[in-house]
């Protein structure tokens, strides 16, 4: 039987930005997806949600900055469940017999994985990647000892993917919005229209 390679990149997306879009391709491409989910939270158990942009609107930039990536699907599965999203229970979802599950992390999450709820069921149900998103080379020697300590205490490599790393965050881009300052440097287009249609994170939202 052919084992499926599936992906997950969970995350607010709010809203998406090319850092995530190459961040995902390089995930499809250096771990050979079949398929890869793009599933943005409903709660998050980790940080506050910037609520300017409804659960539609980020699922809609979603699909907009996908719209030409075959193998992707924008999944709702987070939102439509109720109370916080944890991880565990979108891998339990989406775990089968016939495949095998990869879930991106950033660095901020790579680094607090072990705090995550019911971390040793996550381990058992994926494979933990990661992509860097900053450039601080302090981080490095943190890194390479968390990478360590998961190895020793589940049993799994968390594998890394290379790609170029865009230093920005959406909290900046929604505060460069915000101040009507450009950002089609690091937005896609379609979602940049979309967010001008939209009046998404304008000084009238505050």
């Amino acid at each position: 039987m052919k084992m499926l390679r599936v992906g997950i990149f969970g995350g607010a997306f709010a809203p998406i930005h090319k850092g995530h879009i190459a961040a995902a391709k390089a995930f499809m491409q250096q771990m050979w997806l079949d398929v890869l989910f793009i599933i943005p939270t409903g709660i998050s158990p980790h940080k506050i949600m910037d609520t300017t942009a409804s659960a539609e609107d980020r699922l809609e930039m979603c699909r907009i900055a996908f719209r030409d990536v075959e193998g992707v699907i924008i999944s709702d599965m987070e939102i439509k469940r109720e109370g916080k999203s944890y991880s565990v229970d979108t891998l339990r979802e989406l775990v089968g017999e016939d495949r095998r599950l990869f879930m991106l992390c950033g660095t901020d999450m790579l680094l607090t994985l072990d705090t995550w709820n019911e971390i040793e069921e996550i381990f058992g149900l994926c494979y933990p990647v990661y992509i860097r998103r900053e450039k601080d080379r302090a981080l490095d020697k943190v890194i390479i000892e968390k990478l360590a300590e998961y190895n020793a205490q589940y049993g799994k490599n968390v594998i890394k993917i290379d790609a170029p790393v865009l230093e920005i965050s959406s909290r900046e881009i929604r505060d460069r919005l915000r101040r009507g300052k450009d950002v089609s440097d690091v937005m896609d287009a379609g979602v940049l229209e979309y967010i001008k249609e939209k009046g998404l994170y304008s000084d009238d939202t505050k």
